[in-house]
């Protein structure tokens, strides 16, 4: 598979570009600066603890996309990093799917940032990479991520139980995805148009519920 190609990205303020091998420091600062804000959904491995090491970080996205499997940036806004996004698990074919993820510093949180990137980012697999699915997996209990999906009509999907190791723990995840026949003129512009579905990203009752209380394991 050839390595996709990282362009850079923009609307108004806010920047996606290319994470370079020099962004470790400024990036390295940003995650001391929020991580009070950022431990609890950052994932972490089974079995061991959570370091920071952003140019390990780096190394490894960046062998991730010479593979061809992602797009990672750093999110910008007037030229300051304010975040991070990852379009990972690049599948072409018959499933042409990939996964979103990202997170931005609180000092920007709430400012629209987030759902412009994410629009930007699954517009350009949409129209440039011709993807057909993107998906967001978000924690029960993360709802300012959860507000970006909203925003920007993301499909309730289903929940997922124990499904990534996040802060030391298998957490459960809801998922959200669109297609791309769901928005032919881009989730940017349906988003500034006012014409996302009100309750795309709904969350059942059921799995709300069930989110709310433990699995139960088999005993051993």
């Amino acid at each position: 598979m050839a390595p996709a190609t990282i362009p850079t990205l923009r609307d108004g303020d806010v920047t996606l570009r290319p994470i370079r091998a020099r962004d470790a420091k400024a990036l390295e600062r940003v995650l001391l600066d929020n991580r009070g804000w950022l431990r609890q959904w950052e994932a972490t491995y089974p079995g061991g603890g959570t370091v920071i090491d952003a140019r390990a970080s780096i190394r490894n996205l960046l062998a991730h996309a010479r593979s061809g499997h992602a797009l990672p940036f750093v999110i910008e806004v007037d030229g300051e990093l304010v975040g991070q996004l990852n379009v990972s698990s690049i599948t072409f074919g018959s499933l042409s799917s990939a996964t979103i993820g990202y997170w931005v510093a609180q000092s920007v949180a709430g400012r629209g940032i987030t759902p412009t990137a994410v629009a930007l980012a699954t517009d350009y697999c949409f129209s440039s990479l011709r993807l057909h699915r993107m998906e967001i997996c978000i924690r029960p209990e993360n709802h300012p991520s959860l507000r970006v999906v909203e925003k920007l009509g993301f499909r309730y999907e289903g929940l997922r139980r124990r499904f990534i190791h996040i802060n030391g723990d298998w957490r459960d995840h809801f998922a959200f995805a669109l297609v791309a026949e769901e928005v032919p003129r881009g989730v940017l512009r349906r988003w500034r148009e006012g014409r996302v579905p009100g309750d795309a990203a709904r969350v059942t009752a059921e799995d709300r519920a069930a989110a709310a209380s433990p699995l139960r394991l088999a005993d051993r």
